[in-house]
């Protein structure tokens, strides 16, 4: 059931961010706190206008809108946002080929995750919540070649071609839709481990004030040691933002205080509990991370927060 009555349509999620940046693994952990039976997620992939090998033919790559339908993409997030069902467009990851339709109903929640989910303002328009992944660039390499040579059938040479080809499309069409979001969220490894690829990666919140963030105050005041940081910071466009810092370090006990704390300002969700943070390493096994873990129930938050009409647009 709806947490307001009043909220008689989905409330959405947008996460965008360039291939691999961990827009799925982000999802899954948002989805699964909120329950998978009240989330549809749909990946705006599925929106290429061509298949893989197409795209090696004529050279516009998968970051390219020219690649995408971006027009019925507005449409369907209109129409599921209006509680209307859409016939889904499919893309399979792991052959580069293109599906038969899907038919697809709205949820209570919904979430976009993809390449180009911010890229025209008829999309931004329909987002509650509007996230932004950039981790540190060396850590996307080593999360596309994981991921591209485990599951989508790519060679070595193959991915890293891949990124060379589309370095230009990224600056021009991924990059610049940062700018929109509500939260940018940045993992990156610890100065004393750079090769850290994963349970111990610290996260950067850049929290802009187009929504009202968490009072965090409780757990800052513990001191720098308690593995959080919140500093006054400008944003690459100049503006003022809250930027929030937790260690990768942080232990079990101040990482269940945090959850504590959020999970406290959103009382009317406290039956959303689940487990946090999962992720697989460049073994393909699973690991659990704290930042990932917090950063996931963060913008939970923000979700149901919108569900109860805080955030009514």
């Amino acid at each position: 059931m709806p947490l307001n009555p009043n909220i008689t349509r989905p409330i959405i999620l947008g996460i965008v961010g360039d291939s691999a940046a961990g827009k799925t693994t982000l999802t899954a952990g948002v989805a699964q706190i909120l329950g998978q039976e009240r989330v549809l997620t749909i990946c705006t992939d599925d929106y290429h206008r061509y298949s893989r090998a197409e795209r090696e033919q004529n050279g516009i790559s998968a970051l390219d809108p020219r690649g995408n339908y971006i027009d019925i993409l507005e449409q369907h997030i209109r129409a599921l946002r209006n509680g209307e069902p859409i016939l889904k467009p499919v893309y399979d990851h792991r052959d580069g080929t293109l599906g038969r339709p899907e038919y697809v109903e709205p949820k209570e929640y919904i979430i976009l995750e993809g390449l180009l989910g911010y890229s025209s303002r008829a999309m931004r328009d329909c987002y509650d919540v509007k996230v932004y992944l950039e981790p540190d660039e060396n850590l996307r390499v080593k999360w596309k070649v994981q991921r591209d040579t485990a599951k989508r059938g790519y060679g070595l040479e193959e991915v890293l071609r891949s990124f060379e080809r589309r370095k230009s499309d990224s600056i021009n069409f991924i990059r610049p839709q940062r700018t929109f979001a509500d939260m940018v969220v940045s993992f990156h490894p610890p100065e004393h481990n750079l090769d850290e690829s994963g349970a111990r990666l610290n996260v950067r919140h850049v929290l802009r004030p187009t929504l009202p963030h968490p009072d965090l105050t409780p757990i800052l005041d513990a001191g720098a040691k308690s593995g959080f940081r919140m500093d006054l910071s400008r944003d690459v466009d100049g503006k003022p933002v809250d930027v929030l810092e937790i260690s990768g370090d942080i232990d079990d006990k101040r990482a269940k205080a945090m959850e504590e704390l959020l999970w406290s300002l959103i009382p009317e969700a406290g039956h959303l509990r689940a487990n946090l943070g999962q992720f697989t390493d460049n073994e393909n096994r699973t690991g659990i991370s704290h930042p990932l873990a917090l950063s996931q129930l963060l913008i939970t938050f923000h979700l149901v927060k919108a569900a109860l009409g805080h955030y009514a647009i």
